[in-house]
């Protein structure tokens, strides 16, 4: 039988397990907490960090593809994943979604015009930043 293993147990991941049970397809999560949302509708629930190498070898084990309901997992954890089943979106989309300014010139060297940013680091960085927002009408 296929099976998704969805890492983080939160609304996302419960509106996922959810559909996939109408397809009839398998769910497990990976999510430290053991009351999160989706652990009412999921096949299984792995109760563990999302560093957990050990729960993600078991995860990889049940699952045919995995997948995250959020960008705030481990880029290792992925790709610790993908070196043993497919994982979308991939650990290099995973990396860039973590940075908002990596993020944001990704979208512009893509040709995918975002709002205007500015990198502030330090304060002359802040400064800089403040003084180019001031040349701009409101």
């Amino acid at each position: 039988m296929r099976t998704i293993g969805i890492i983080g147990g939160g609304q996302l991941g419960r509106m996922l397990a959810m559909a996939a049970a109408r397809l009839s397809i398998r769910t497990v999560i990976l999510e430290p907490d053991p009351y999160c949302p989706a652990a009412q509708v999921a096949n299984d629930h792995i109760v563990a960090a999302y560093d957990d190498e050990r729960a993600l070898a078991e995860l990889a084990r049940q699952c045919s593809v995995i997948t995250y309901e959020f960008e705030n997992v481990p880029e290792k954890s992925a790709a610790l994943l993908a070196a043993q089943r497919p994982v979308y979106p991939p650990a290099r989309a995973l990396s860039i979604s973590q940075d908002r300014l990596t993020e944001k010139a990704f979208l512009n060297e893509c040709g995918i015009p975002t709002a205007g940013f500015h990198a502030v680091d330090i304060r002359a960085d802040l400064d800089a930043a403040l003084a180019l927002l001031a040349g701009v009408a409101c």
